[in-house]
């Protein structure tokens, strides 16, 4: 920390450029010296030889800055004209060099610098004695903004790295936790307590985040890795230079897209697990289930399994006992390993649709959905527009199209009116959002699935017809999270969670029912966990006892609703 302001001057000396701002700065005060001691010798020739006035070195010196300044004491006045035209020179002149030029350059050499200085020395260099249990995040990317909300949200402390000191004296600013200093320098985790840290998270790019790892792996060897690769190539590299988890995320996002298309046999999907719980999705296109209510369905009854939640154009509906389920409703449920093997053996024997799967992009998520889906022998019809990238790749769909997926006759040739799912995984967000109207338009029983980059345009792309839409962020974001929290990654759907809560206290001894948690905050208590063991998806009557744990789903704010609404003060 920096205490007297002489320290803080030679400082901001050091910097070259601030040497070279002071150097013109100073350069201007000897013009402007210059300038005002040829007036003071010009006043002292025209008062002697035109005026005949005598008048002191001082006097003049004196008459030149009052007259340049605009004060105009007139206590000293010339008589001729040609005394008064060389005043109307000087009084210009000065108001020019004094009241204009001056002042701009002060400012622009050395006043605004010295306050960007000051600001720059405002970034914290190290992180508070006592930080311990915290995430520390090397660098700023679409994941990141996210990240920190979920963070805020279940509590966990986080640092983010800045290398630029003018940006991270901004974040400080505004409230954010960072620490200036280079990603790759041991100083910098040895001030961030890197060694005390819950997770390290590398998310620059594949060869920095590669010497973050090494680097931190030699001063933490105990700490947590995270670290994203851009390429599948520098997943084993990562994890030989000493990442715990290693996250190709663009081919996780193209494995869980290709994930939630109806096709081939109807089956289940887990999308993640909780003690000794599985949450999954199946569809119910083509199945007896179709048209029934949820109440009608009676899994239950027959299976043990309960309904939670069901995605429907891109939004997680309630599990309401009088929900009908459309044949593009995909239903979320939850039960144990058993339970989902017997609703497997249900479903297997109806088949949704074994036309090819459409995919729209060729880059590394559409090409990691093709794998997924050709791995689970569907078939799939790709579309790429350049002739490159789909010549490169040309073996890996059934068959590959070539052409702009806005064409209408190339859609049918690639199957629109049959297949019974489409991915949308180009990396254009307004191109996404246009094809999914086309193709609704085009096959109104299709299912469209669609990743999205910017959370902005979820509502968009809902609208437009996406029955389920993913995105590169929100998948890094729940992936983190969980590692984050010592968790399992459940990634229900774009921006739907699981949260975990102990009863409030304004809550014991009433019924789920009479909670209204769900009517009042949006949530699903899809399980209530008490001391002897945990109840999934429980009825309305379950009473709510001191130590039971709620287990909830639903987004972000819903949660913050719940806190708002009920935690304990």
């Amino acid at each position: 920390m920096i205490k007297t302001v002489g320290a803080q001057l030679a400082l901001f000396m050091d910097e070259p450029q601030m040497r070279q701002n002071l150097g013109a700065l100073i350069k201007y005060l000897a013009f402007l010296i210059g300038v005002t001691l040829l007036y003071t010798v010009l006043f002292q020739l025209l008062m002697i030889h035109v005026e005949g006035q005598e008048h002191s070195w001082l006097a003049g010196l004196y008459w030149t800055i009052v007259t340049m300044s605009t004060l105009g004491f007139g206590d000293i006045t010339f008589q001729t004209d040609l005394g008064r035209t060389f005043s109307i020179v000087v009084l210009m002149s000065g108001v020019v060099l004094l009241l204009v030029v001056l002042p701009f350059v002060f400012i622009r050499y050395f006043y605004a610098p010295w306050l960007e200085a000051q600001l720059r020395l405002r970034a914290p260099r190290r992180v508070p004695e006592d930080t311990e249990g915290h995430v520390i995040i090397c660098g700023d990317d679409p994941i990141t903004p996210g990240l920190i909300e979920q963070l805020k949200i279940h509590r966990i402390p986080y640092v983010l790295l800045d290398p630029d000191p003018e940006s991270a004296a901004r974040r400080f600013g505004q409230g954010q936790r960072v620490l200036c200093g280079e990603v790759d320098a041991q100083e910098t985790y040895l001030a961030a307590h890197a060694s005390s840290a819950r997770l390290l998270l590398a998310n620059l790019d594949d060869v920095t985040n590669t010497n973050i790892i090494l680097t931190v792996r030699d001063l933490a060897p105990d700490t947590p890795i995270a670290a994203i690769a851009s390429s599948e190539d520098a997943v084993d590299l990562m994890g030989l230079a000493g990442a715990d988890h290693v996250l190709p995320l663009r081919k996780q996002l193209g494995e869980q897209l290709a994930n939630r298309v109806n096709a081939g046999h109807a089956q289940t999907h887990v999308i993640g697990r909780f003690r000794d719980l599985v949450i999954a999705e199946f569809p119910v296109m083509n199945t007896p289930l179709a048209g029934k209510t949820i109440r009608e369905t009676r899994l239950r009854d027959l299976m043990g399994l309960n309904i939670v939640g069901v995605w429907e154009h891109a939004e997680l509906k309630p599990a309401r006992p009088d929900l009908r389920l459309t044949e593009q409703a995909l239903p979320v449920v939850i039960g144990s390993e058993k339970q989902m093997r017997e609703l497997d053996e249900l479903l297997y024997i109806y088949d949704t649709n074994w036309s090819p799967v459409i995919i729209i992009g060729g880059g590394k998520v559409g090409r990691a959905a093709t794998r997924a889906l050709k791995k689970k022998e569907v078939q799939v019809h790709l579309i790429e527009r350049n002739p490159d990238l789909a010549a490169r790749w040309q073996h890996l769909p059934d068959r590959m199209f070539v052409g702009d997926a806005a064409n209408r006759e190339l859609l049918e040739e690639a199957g629109i009116h049959d297949a019974p799912a489409v991915l949308l995984t180009t990396n254009d967000d307004a191109m996404n959002v246009f094809l999914a109207v086309y193709c609704r338009r085009l096959n109104e029983k299709l299912r469209i699935v669609s990743r999205i980059t910017y959370d902005r345009n979820i509502e968009s792309i809902r609208r437009a017809g996406a029955d389920l839409v993913m995105s590169y962020a929100g998948l890094g974001i729940a992936a983190l999270t969980s590692m984050a929290r010592g968790r399992r990654m459940i990634e229900l759907g774009e921006g739907v969670e699981l949260f975990e809560e102990d009863l409030p206290k304004s809550l014991r001894g009433k019924t789920l029912a009479e909670s209204e948690i769900g009517a009042k905050t949006g949530l699903t208590v899809v399980a209530v966990e008490k001391g002897d063991g945990l109840s999934a998806a429980p009825r309305a009557s379950e009473q709510l006892t001191d130590q039971c744990r709620l287990f909830m789903i639903g987004t972000a704010e819903q949660h913050q609703a719940f806190q708002d609404r009920y935690g304990d003060r």
